[in-house]
């Protein structure tokens, strides 16, 4: 177990006042519910609907992102806003769920489910993603490479039970299988590189619209930190709880690295 130290204790803190400032404003909510309903939106999408100055929405997004609850990204000319629910939801896992004690609601599972076939993977440079969630974890890449690929790391923060099945190379399988090794989430490895990035398919065995979409996780290390990035791109529309669930297991994945204790989410499971 890893205690937490005073200096972590004391930026998580800096953390959070920085939430609750920015949700403080009635103008930056309704930008965070703007961006819940469509993600993605540009400047001049946002402020069109706002019906204020240009510079005015600019100053009220630069404070969301400064808590990092929006995210942005270009693609191309354009940049897009992104809302960043990791925060929020590190929030929820470290401070209020161990309050309430209320029973988290799990994501319904068909597992003998047929997954649809593969369709072509183009490069996820140049499209615009449908979300994007990022969070900052202090460890090495190294430490954040191998929680990622590691199946022994997995049952820590993402389900407790569930293990990882992958073989590192592009073409090979990445696959969570639930504790009774049942398959609950499968892909592909389109493009690896070993402690930076890794893109793959991502084939749900739930819902009714099974389409393989992509997702990648982004490593980048800043000091004693690593930016962790999780970009996803054409998600069916009846996906749209994928999101949620990427947040929890980012919130998760910070939690057991930087404290060395199963998130909170994975304990009650």
């Amino acid at each position: 177990m890893t205690v937490l130290t005073r200096d972590l204790i004391v930026t998580y803190a800096g953390a959070v006042d920085a939430i609750f400032k920015a949700l403080a404003d009635d103008t930056r909510r309704k930008l965070l519910d703007m961006l819940r309903r469509k993600d993605g939106q540009t400047l001049s999408e946002l402020e069109r609907q706002l019906g204020m100055s240009r510079f005015g929405v600019m100053k009220h997004l630069k404070v969301l992102e400064e808590a990092s609850l929006v995210v942005t990204r270009r693609s191309g000319r354009f940049k897009h806003h992104y809302l960043n629910a990791v925060p929020l939801q590190q929030v929820i896992d470290r401070w209020i769920e161990p309050l309430v004690q209320k029973p988290m609601a799990r994501m319904a599972l068909d597992l003998k489910a047929e997954l649809e076939g593969d369709r072509p993977m183009t490069t996820a440079t140049q499209t615009k993603p449908d979300f994007v969630l990022e969070t900052f974890i202090r460890t090495t890449p190294e430490a954040l490479w191998d929680a990622l690929t590691s199946g022994e790391k997995t049952p820590h923060f993402y389900i407790a039970g569930a293990r990882l099945n992958t073989e590192l190379k592009k073409g090979g399988r990445f696959d969570y299988h639930g504790p009774d090794g049942s398959l609950m989430l499968g892909g592909e490895i389109v493009s690896i590189e070993p402690m930076s990035r890794i893109e793959m398919t991502f084939e749900p065995v739930w819902g009714e619209d099974r389409r393989a979409s992509r997702y990648v996780y982004e490593i980048e290390p800043q000091g004693e930190t690593c930016k962790f990035t999780i970009v996803h791109y054409d998600l069916p529309a009846d996906q749209d709880g994928v999101r949620e669930g990427w947040a929890r297991i980012a919130s998760g994945l910070k939690t057991y690295l930087e404290t060395g204790e199963p998130s909170p989410f994975v304990q009650a499971a």
